[in-house]
């Protein structure tokens, strides 16, 4: 028998068709001759490639929504640009990441032999190798590698877990953790909530019960940003945020925050913007967080499928 309050449900569907259809409307901005003008570049790719993120998430957990046409149409012209590349790399700190996710994240209506040669690349200059990067890092490109389909060296899942913050977080104040990376690493174990996370029984109830005090934390400061990255982890780790007690008070925390145009206004309660915001400010500090939203939402409410009942043998297996 359900747990959740049909209020409940109800809030959150509102939330999620609210977050896509704001998507949908506002995501060819992002390649507009407007946007060219008026956003700075490097933030421009990142949210391009955030925006292919979505996509792809948002083609498996609800593939009949009308507002993923739009969504699609934009990441296809994009990836299709031959510009877009070179644009990828003018900011020289995050260049090979932003490549691998732009290899990685490229859709299958947008062939070109530009993602190859991104990856070939990559490889040439030992970028899908460990190297000396943080255990994050590794975890993170291993994801984008594995979703790419590119030969690499990184250790396996459960040994980059091992070596993350996560294991180690339960006797940790929650003022100590980085939510952002907390969930991250949840991301990225489990493919956003679609696999198992392939870890062992007791460590994933040790790991929920940290990303729920968490939550409570980031509901306490009204962090709306990280609260709905929580609620998607509390899912990639079997839970249903609608059923547990942090998880229902982000969701509403969340459904109260957003707009009547569907957009969540800000990152936070105490940034929330104010009626006069411009419309390109108003774009800038709710895109990001309404995309998280949209994410969590299409995931919650349509991500779960026979994959996620592997065992966790299968899921360990499949990650060596």
């Amino acid at each position: 028998m359900s747990t959740r309050s049909a209020g409940l449900d109800e809030a959150v569907t509102s939330l999620s068709v609210g977050a896509r259809r704001w998507m949908g409307l506002h995501a060819a901005y992002l390649d507009s001759p407007a946007a060219h003008a008026e956003l700075p570049v490097t933030p421009r790719v990142k949210a391009l490639l955030q925006l292919a993120m979505l996509r792809r998430y948002w083609e498996k957990c609800a593939p009949a929504d009308p507002s993923l046409a739009d969504v699609t149409g934009v990441v296809e012209h994009v990836w299709q640009r031959p510009d877009f590349p070179q644009l990828l790399t003018l900011e020289g700190r995050h260049a090979r990441q932003f490549e691998l996710m732009y290899a990685a994240l490229a859709p299958v209506g947008a062939a070109t032999d530009a993602p190859r040669a991104v990856l070939a690349r990559l490889a040439a200059g030992n970028y899908l190798t460990p190297g000396k990067k943080p255990p994050f890092l590794h975890l993170e490109a291993r994801f984008y590698s594995d979703l790419a389909g590119a030969p690499h060296r990184f250790a396996p899942y459960e040994e980059l877990y091992e070596a993350s913050p996560l294991p180690r977080a339960a006797t940790l104040p929650v003022a100590d953790l980085d939510g952002c990376q907390v969930a991250h690493t949840l991301f990225y174990l489990s493919d956003f909530g679609l696999r198992d996370p392939g870890l062992p029984e007791e460590e994933q109830g040790r790991a929920l019960r940290v990303v729920e005090r968490l939550t409570d934390h980031c509901v306490a400061i009204g962090d709306w940003d990280v609260v709905a990255k929580l609620l998607l982890a509390q899912y990639c780790l079997g839970a249903d945020p609608r059923r547990t007690p942090s998880g229902a008070a982000g969701l509403r925390m969340l459904a109260a925050a957003q707009a009547p145009d569907g957009a969540i206004p800000g990152r936070s309660a105490a940034e929330r913007l104010l009626a006069d915001a411009t419309p390109v400010e108003y774009f800038r500090k709710s895109y990001k967080v309404t995309l998280v939203v949209a994410l969590m939402t299409l995931v919650v409410t349509g991500g779960r499928t026979d994959e996620f009942a592997l065992t966790a043998a299968t899921a360990k297996r499949e990650a060596l």
